[in-house]
């Protein structure tokens, strides 16, 4: 990621919640602790099914009274649905900010050259009264700034930032093993914990309660995390099946197919090959060994 380059992410959506029960509500129903989420920290999040299946995972940050979720766009107005039927009779409003506030992301180097800020994943400053901050999950993610939209191209300009194409940013993420585009494509196949959200910061296994909590909580004390999501890279061929096998044998099932697949594998880490060549119908295929294993 170039110094002076900037991504916007035109597929990312902003809800913000807000009033006198905002911070209680979040703390009861998301996986992580919304008592860090401060002025100058942000965190990764998730809200599971009961189950503890994965739902949505978005980014939490602190906006004046309340706080913004950052969430992949497609998926926005399903979780406003969701969180109002966790609602009830909280003091809470959503609002969808979609329209007003956009999401953008520069390199680390250049958070780190902005007054104020630190090298630690999820530190938060303000610039122009916007927010920029570490992506929480990762650094090499870089930095997001969530910014209200009639202000973007100013704030651009001050910090000598030119917009470049978001593929070559979600083709970062892809190698870096952290799934943003057709999330949905995870819904209710796969349980939060498997998506790697304790080694992307996104899960907080002393805050108590939430939802899902006690199956992710059981997962991990019972170590039965025995799959995984993982980036694959395609070798060759043509992927036309969900069925992933090695030495014919099926070890994992593509759940999301697009420029930047990912799969749910049988993973043991003590003898797990990141080398062997699978098979995925007619493609061969190799897993992306993630930064954070």
């Amino acid at each position: 990621m170039k110094i002076d380059n900037v991504f916007i992410l035109e597929d990312r959506g902003l809800l913000y919640i807000n009033g006198d029960d905002a911070k209680e509500f979040l703390q009861n129903i998301i996986t992580n602790n919304i008592e860090n989420v401060t002025e100058d920290r942000s965190c990764f999040s998730a809200l599971l099914s009961p189950q503890g299946k994965y739902l949505f995972d978005f980014l939490v940050i602190k906006h004046k009274s309340g706080y913004f979720l950052d969430c992949e766009k497609q998926n926005l107005e399903e979780l406003y649905k969701q969180l109002n039927l966790y609602k009830l009779r909280s003091k809470v409003e959503i609002l969808n900010l979609s329209n007003e506030f956009v999401v953008a992301v520069l390199s680390k180097e250049k958070f780190l050259s902005l007054d104020n800020s630190k090298d630690e994943e999820g530190f938060t400053i303000k610039f122009r009264e916007d927010s920029i901050f570490l992506d929480p999950r990762s650094n090499g993610l870089g930095a997001r700034l969530i910014i209200n939209l009639e202000k973007l191209h100013l704030s651009l300009k001050k910090l000598e930032l030119k917009i470049t194409d978001t593929e070559n940013y979600y083709k970062l993420s892809h190698n870096l093993g952290i799934a943003q585009i057709d999330t949905n494509k995870l819904q209710n196949k796969i349980f939060g914990i498997e998506c790697n959200f304790e080694e992307l910061n996104g899960i907080d296994f002393k805050k108590g309660c939430y939802v899902g909590q006690e199956n992710t909580a059981r997962i991990k004390l019972k170590k039965k995390l025995n799959k995984r999501l993982f980036a694959i890279k395609v070798l060759d061929g043509k992927i036309n099946s969900n069925e992933i096998t090695f030495e014919n044998k099926e070890i994992g099932r593509l759940l999301i197919n697009n420029q930047n697949p990912f799969a749910l594998i049988k993973f043991n880490s003590e003898n797990f090959n990141f080398e062997n060549s699978l098979k995925c119908g007619d493609a061969k295929i190799k897993i992306i060994k993630p930064e954070w294993m």
